[in-house]
């Protein structure tokens, strides 16, 4: 048996549809008036859990004030603590009330305004919702900072400012997550564009270099603190996100991870650079394969992200298709990569022997699929 898998899905991937580029109520079953956060803890027990082999644990990530907030938070810790569910990770939804750059905004007002809505997120965390946590400290969850407003459609020199203020707001915001207990990890999620054209943390490297300067400028401790890469958002300006992997395992920052994809790298699904973020689930593929190779002999034991979307023609069974193979498809390229003899590898690349190697690479994405094959039930039509 393998050892325990800890893999989160994400509130925001079962609604009903949500119109603009596709079409709304295609799942209206999934719909607000009908399906909320607590509903969401239990399809989770209820209808994925029992499609996923007895390794693998789960846990649900949420955004603060849409998904959770002050009126809910009691009923959901209560859902997660009646269930094997556990919070796995929370993020402010501040990117739904500032546009204008929230903690980083030149705008005074509302850049106070956004310091104190996520210290809201975390006063609820640490207050309500902490019966969600896994009783494992090292498993708690991590508050990812994402934010569609951290960014910038104009160039000009007041952008140094921009992230100057950047910087000063999480540091404010560490040292109060610490005065609440220092418990959770906290992340900063690189991402190119979307919701502007370029952002103050475009890519893995970028929000590596803002923890140390945070901790050299403010004094606040680098434990707890590192990056929830997305692997679709370094796809997204053609990045490498094995090489992205390496840059966290080698400074001790991978503390949540998104499996998303593009969809490109597959080599069937249409996306990849250029794109907008599609949210697609993890793919079997050689990269991934690589990933998770890396992330197991580094000794990566925390939550595993699938921040996916339903496509806009999928019925309520096949979301639920999407997540089942979404968490799959990583099992299917970790089993691999245990399976994958690194030291034959490891000797074909030493004798430049190079296509050689591709072939093992090659038969290891084989190996992914049927093992894939071998797990994977669809919800009987």
């Amino acid at each position: 048996m393998p050892d325990a898998s800890l893999h989160s899905l994400c509130r925001w991937t079962f609604h009903e549809g949500v119109g603009r580029f596709v079409p709304s109520g295609v799942r209206p079953e999934w719909g607000p008036d009908q399906f909320n956060t607590v509903d969401f803890v239990h399809l989770v027990q209820d209808e994925i859990a029992p499609r996923l082999p007895d390794h693998i644990e789960l846990g649900v990530e949420m955004h603060y004030d849409n998904e959770y907030h002050e009126d809910n938070a009691a009923a959901i810790a209560a859902a997660l603590a009646e269930t094997d569910v556990s919070l796995a990770m929370i993020s402010p939804g501040a990117h739904l009330h500032y546009a204008y750059g929230g903690i980083a905004s030149l705008d005074p007002d509302e850049r106070a305004e956004a310091e104190a809505f996520c210290e809201r997120c975390l006063e609820v965390a640490y207050g309500p919702l902490r019966h969600g946590w896994h009783e494992d400290p090292g498993k708690a969850p991590s508050l990812v900072i994402w934010n569609g407003s951290f960014g910038y459609d104009l160039a000009t020199p007041e952008l140094g400012r921009m992230y100057q203020n950047l910087k000063e707001s999480l540091a404010k915001l560490c040292q109060f997550e610490s005065g609440l207990g220092g418990d959770l990890y906290v992340t900063l999620e690189p991402k190119p564009n979307e919701g502007h054209p370029a952002m103050l943390l475009p890519t893995v490297a970028s929000a590596i270099v803002m923890w140390y300067r945070i901790a050299d400028e403010f004094d606040v401790s680098l434990g707890r603190k590192g990056i929830n890469k997305e692997i679709g958002h370094s796809e997204m300006v053609g990045l490498d996100q094995v090489h992205d992997t390496i840059e966290e395992l080698d400074n001790d920052m991978m503390h949540h991870t998104h499996l998303n994809s593009q969809g490109y790298n597959d080599g069937i699904s249409m996306g990849g650079p250029g794109r907008f973020d599609i949210d697609q689930p993890a793919r079997i593929n050689g990269m991934n394969i690589a990933i998770a190779s890396l992330m197991r002999k580094a000794g990566f034991d925390r939550w595993k992200g699938h921040d996916i979307q339903a496509r806009p023609y999928d019925d309520t069974d096949q979301a639920l298709d999407r997540a089942v193979r979404s968490v799959l498809s990583w099992e299917a390229c970790d089993h691999a990569a245990r399976q994958l003899d690194t030291d034959r590898l490891h000797g074909h690349l030493a004798n430049r022997d190079t296509a050689k190697a591709e072939d093992l690479m090659r038969a290891a994405v084989l190996d992914a699929q049927e093992w894939f094959d071998e797990h994977f039930e669809p919800i009987a039509q």
